[in-house]
C-alpha cells in the first residue's frame, strides 16, 4: 500500500498544479488582446486541462478508492475529505466550462475574477490535508 498512497499523491500534486495555473491562464488570456496571443492561450488552456488536470484528477481518485478499499478507513474526517474532494471536482468542471467560454471566444469575466478564482483551490488543498493528515474527528 505505500506505492498505492505514493501514486495517490503525486497525481494530487499534478492535479493541483493545474487548477492553480490553469485560472492563472484565464487571468493572462483576459488581459490579451492580439489574435496571436488569444490562440496560444487557448492550446496552452486545452492541453493543461486535458493532458494534465483531468488526467491528475482521474488517476488521484483511483489512487484515493483503492486506498479506501484497501485501508477500510472510515471517519468524519474522511466524509469531510471526501466532501471537499466533491467541491474540488464541481470547481474542475467549472474550470472546463470557462475553458469552452475561452475557446468560443464568450469569456465574460474580467482578469480580477480569475485572480480570485485561483485562490479557491488553495483553501481545498489546506482543507484536505489538514483532515488526512491530522484527521481531527
Amino acid at each position: 500500500m505505500p506505492w498505492v498512497k505514493a501514486l495517490h499523491i503525486v497525481f494530487m500534486v499534478t492535479w493541483f498544479a493545474g487548477l492553480f495555473y490553469l485560472p492563472r491562464l484565464f487571468v493572462y488570456h483576459a488581459m490579451t488582446e492580439d489574435a496571436a496571443g488569444i490562440e496560444r492561450f487557448k492550446i496552452m488552456e486545452r492541453k493543461l486541462f486535458l493532458g494534465i488536470m483531468t488526467p491528475g484528477a482521474v488517476l488521484t481518485l483511483a489512487f484515493g478508492l483503492w486506498l479506501w478499499l484497501g485501508y477500510g478507513m472510515a471517519g468524519g474526517w474522511l466524509y469531510a475529505k471526501l466532501a471537499l474532494v466533491g467541491i474540488l471536482l464541481a470547481y474542475h468542471g467549472y474550470c472546463g466550462k470557462l475553458l469552452l467560454d475561452f475557446k468560443r471566444d464568450r469569456n465574460r469575466h474580467g482578469q480580477g475574477y480569475y485572480r480570485w478564482l485561483n485562490e479557491f483551490p488553495v483553501l481545498m488543498l489546506i482543507g484536505i490535508v489538514i483532515l488526512a493528515v491530522v484527521k481531527p474527528f
